[in-house]
C-alpha cells in the first residue's frame, strides 16, 4: 500500500453549480485515526463517500489501500473497507434480522439471500455484536431497533469482513447522553487497539472525538479549514472558522469540547 491507506490530491466534487467539495489534498496513515468535524454542508460525508468507493470524484486523483480509483475494480476494494452511513441504513429492509444483516456483510450482501453461513462467521457476528453492546438484540429485526441500537448493529457489520479501513459517519447522531458517551467509549477503546483497522469518523461535535484518535481535519463549504495531529489542528481560531462563530475549547487529555464565548 506504499505506507499509506487513503490518499486523495486536488480532489473535488461537483453537482451542476454547486461545489460539494473543492481541492481535497489528504493523506491517511494505516496507524492514524482521523476525526472529519464541520458544519451541516461541509462536504464530510461526500468526502468519506469517496473513501468508500462509493463516490467518484469530478476530479483529482483518489488512492484507496493502494488502488487508484478509476483505474481498479471498486467491487473488489470495497469488502476491505468497512462502511457505516445513515444512508446505507435506509436501504436495509425493516423485517431484515439483525443477524444476517451483520453476517452477511462477510459474502459482499446486505442481508440474507439463500446462502448458509458458516458457524466461524456467525460465532464472529457474536462476538462483533457483543463489543458494541448489542448481542441481546441478534433475535430481532432492524425496524425494531431503536436509532442508538441500529448505529451499533452497523458497525458490528461494517466490521464484519474484519477491513483494513473502517469509515464511520455520525456514528453516535441521534443518540441520547448515555449512549452517545458508551458508544464514544467504545470508539476510544477500538482506536488504542494496535490490530484495528484505520479508522475515520464523521461527526458535527468535537464531544464526539473518541478518545485515542490522532488526527482531525476541519471542513467549512466543501474546503479544508485545517487537517494533521489533533493537538495542531484543533485550536480556538481553527474552530470558530469552522463554525462561523467564536469558540472557546478546551481538552481533558482524553476528549475535546468547544463552547461558544
Amino acid at each position: 500500500m506504499n505506507g499509506h491507506v487513503l490518499r486523495m490530491n486536488n480532489v473535488g466534487v461537483r453537482r451542476g453549480d454547486t461545489e460539494l467539495l473543492r481541492d481535497v489534498t489528504w493523506t491517511v496513515e494505516e496507524d492514524e485515526r482521523w476525526a472529519l468535524i464541520g458544519p451541516n454542508g461541509a462536504g464530510k460525508t461526500t468526502l468519506l463517500r469517496i473513501a468508500a468507493t462509493h463516490l467518484f470524484p469530478t476530479n483529482g486523483d483518489v488512492e484507496v489501500l493502494g488502488e487508484r480509483l478509476g483505474k481498479s475494480d471498486v467491487f473488489e476494494l470495497r469488502p476491505l473497507i468497512g462502511f457505516a452511513s445513515a444512508a446505507l441504513a435506509n436501504q436495509v429492509p425493516e423485517e431484515q434480522g439483525v443477524m444476517d444483516l451483520v453476517v452477511s456483510a462477510s459474502y459482499g450482501y446486505l442481508g440474507r439471500w439463500r446462502e448458509e453461513y458458516a458457524a466461524p462467521d456467525l460465532d464472529r457476528a457474536h462476538t462483533l455484536l457483543a463489543q458494541w453492546g448489542a448481542d441481546h438484540l441478534r433475535d430481532r429485526t432492524f425496524g425494531t431497533l431503536s436509532e442508538g441500537e441500529r448505529k451499533r448493529v452497523q458497525i458490528a457489520r461494517a466490521m464484519m469482513a474484519d477491513p483494513e479501513l473502517l469509515l464511520l459517519d455520525e456514528p453516535a447522531a441521534g443518540l441520547d447522553l448515555g449512549g452517545r458517551e458508551d458508544l464514544v467509549r467504545r470508539l476510544g477503546e477500538l482506536a488504542g487497539d494496535i490490530d484495528s483497522p484505520t479508522l475515520v469518523v464523521v461527526s458535527h461535535h468535537v464531544e464526539e472525538i473518541p478518545a485515542g484518535f490522532t488526527h482531525v481535519m476541519l471542513l467549512r463549504e466543501g474546503g479544508i479549514v485545517d487537517a494533521g495531529p489533533a493537538e495542531l489542528v484543533m485550536t480556538a481560531d481553527n474552530l470558530s472558522a469552522t463554525f462561523g462563530l467564536p469558540l472557546k475549547v478546551e481538552h481533558d487529555g482524553q476528549r475535546w469540547s468547544a463552547r461558544a464565548v
